[in-house]
């Protein structure tokens, strides 16, 4: 990318966040696919409506695929405003670099479409998905905490944290249906 204090442009390939490591981005994107899908599926599923686990899963995925592609597409439109071209390949490299946002995701898919051949209704999987995120929001900010040289008390603070997330999430839930 060109900035006027640089004689010659950089490359325009999608760079992480200064003093991210790979894990941490990793695991960023991960907590924001989590907090994604939970907060999908938990709109989806309205009392009163036809259950149809299927769908909501899909609409879980879609959604999530999306949200992928339009991450990674805004560091290459960002990266691009230089006169450095990057190409195609810079474009899809950065897009794919997203798919913790997508395996986040997975967990809550594959807990409704368990409710299509009626194992359990559609209510019952969302409610287990939110608490399934919940935990995998606490384990996941402790892990990116310790990830960066945290100690323990700051890395489950930082869990803490995060799992409050997905509890603001579940009350929401509760509150609005």
């Amino acid at each position: 990318m060109y900035h006027r204090a640089h004689r010659f442009p950089q490359s325009a390939a999608p760079q992480r966040a200064p003093g991210r490591s790979p894990s941490e981005t990793t695991l960023f994107s991960g907590v924001y696919g989590l907090v994604l899908a939970s907060a999908l599926a938990a709109a989806l599923d309205s009392p009163g409506e036809v259950s149809d686990p299927g769908s909501d899963a899909l609409w879980v995925l879609l959604t999530a695929l999306a949200s992928a592609a339009a991450h990674g597409y805004a560091h290459v439109i960002a990266h691009r405003m230089s006169a450095d071209r990057g190409g195609a390949g810079v474009g899809l490299r950065a897009m794919l670099a997203e798919w913790p946002v997508v395996a986040a995701a997975v967990p809550t898919v594959v807990l409704l479409l368990t409710a299509v051949p009626s194992w359990w209704a559609e209510a019952e999987a969302v409610n287990t998905a939110l608490v399934l995120n919940t935990l995998l929001l606490a384990g996941w900010g402790v892990r990116t905490a310790r990830s960066v040289g945290r100690g323990w008390a700051a890395s489950l603070r930082a869990g803490t944290v995060d799992m409050l997330i997905g509890l603001v999430i579940i009350v929401a839930n509760a509150l609005i249906k």
